[in-house]
C-alpha cells in the first residue's frame, strides 16, 4: 500500500535514535561581528601589511631614483668634460611613474670647474647650477635632453682676471667691475667698466673709463684693447643662451635660459 512521505510513521522515523538531520550537530551556531579585541588585531595586521608594502614601494622608487640620477650625472659629465661628477637631484615623488612615462618633471644639477678650451681667452665656469624641466634621457646615458632650462654660471674674478690678464674686482657702482694697476711714470691707476651679456654667449665690457689717476696714452690704449673684446663662455650646454651678467662680491653671475637643451659629448657651445 502506498505511504505518503508525510505520514506519521515516516515523520517518526526521522527522530529515531541514530538519525542525524543534515547540517546540525546538536550544538548551537552563532554568526556575528568580531569582538573589539579581534577587530583591533585584524586592523593592526592590515595596517602592518600596508605599511610593509608602502615601505617596499618607497625602497624600489628610491633605487630607481638613484640609478636615474647616476645616469644623468654621467651624461652631463661626459658632455661638459668636468673632472668631477656633478650632483643631480630629481624632484617629485614617486619617480618610477615618471621614468615609465619617459620624462622627469624637474631635475637640478650642480657642476663645478667646467673647463674652457679652444679659446684665446679661456674663461672656465667655476660653478654651474642648472634647473631642467621635462628631462628625457637615453638608456645608455649617451644623451640627456630637457624641454626648458634655467641656469646660472658663476665666474670667479680669479678666472676672469686670468682670461683678461688684468686683476678685476667688483666696482662700487652696480653692474660694473674695476681694475687697479701701477702704470709706469703715472703711479696707481684705477679703471672701471660695465659688464653685460653679448650675443653668442659672450661677456662684454662697455663704458670703459678711468676711475682714479691719469694713464699715459699707451697704457690707456692697452686697457681699451683689453676691454674692447668680449670673452666667450665656452663649454656651455647647447641650447642655452646668455641673458644677463651681474657682478657680485666674488665674481660674475651669468644667467642662461633655453629650450630643448641637450647634454651629450661634444655638445657644448662653440
Amino acid at each position: 500500500m502506498y505511504r505518503s512521505p508525510y505520514d506519521e510513521s515516516a515523520h517518526e522515523s526521522a527522530h529515531e535514535p541514530g538519525y542525524d538531520e543534515p547540517g546540525y550537530d546538536g550544538a548551537a551556531v552563532y554568526i556575528g561581528t568580531p569582538s573589539p579585541a579581534r577587530r583591533r588585531k585584524l586592523m593592526a595586521v592590515a595596517a602592518g601589511a600596508l605599511t610593509a608594502l608602502l615601505l617596499a614601494a618607497c625602497v624600489v622608487d628610491r633605487v630607481a631614483e638613484r640609478s636615474a640620477e647616476r645616469r644623468i650625472a654621467v651624461a652631463f659629465q661626459d658632455g661638459m668634460d668636468t673632472t668631477t661628477r656633478p650632483s643631480v637631484h630629481i624632484r617629485g615623488f614617486p619617480v618610477l611613474p615618471q621614468l615609465t612615462e619617459g620624462a622627469l618633471r624637474h631635475v637640478d644639477i650642480t657642476a663645478y670647474d667646467i673647463p674652457a678650451r679652444g679659446s684665446t681667452r679661456p674663461l672656465p665656469v667655476t660653478r654651474l647650477d642648472v634647473a631642467l624641466d621635462d628631462l628625457k634621457t637615453s638608456g645608455d646615458a649617451e644623451e640627456a635632453r630637457a624641454r626648458a632650462v634655467d641656469a646660472t654660471a658663476f665666474l670667479s674674478y680669479e678666472d676672469l682676471s686670468d682670461a683678461l690678464g688684468l686683476g678685476l674686482s667688483q666696482d662700487a657702482e652696480p653692474g660694473r667691475v674695476e681694475a687697479a694697476l701701477a702704470a709706469p711714470l703715472a703711479g696707481e691707476v684705477a679703471v672701471s667698466t660695465a659688464v653685460s651679456a653679448a650675443p653668442g654667449n659672450r661677456v662684454a665690457f662697455t663704458d670703459f673709463r678711468l676711475a682714479q689717476g691719469e694713464a699715459p696714452a699707451p697704457v690707456r690704449a692697452a686697457l681699451e684693447r683689453i676691454f674692447a673684446g668680449s670673452v666667450p663662455l665656452r663649454n656651455i650646454p647647447q641650447g642655452l643662451h646668455l641673458r644677463s651678467v651681474t657682478p657680485t662680491a666674488s665674481g660674475l653671475d651669468a644667467h642662461f635660459t633655453g629650450h630643448t637643451v641637450t647634454f651629450r659629448p661634444d655638445s657644448s657651445s662653440a
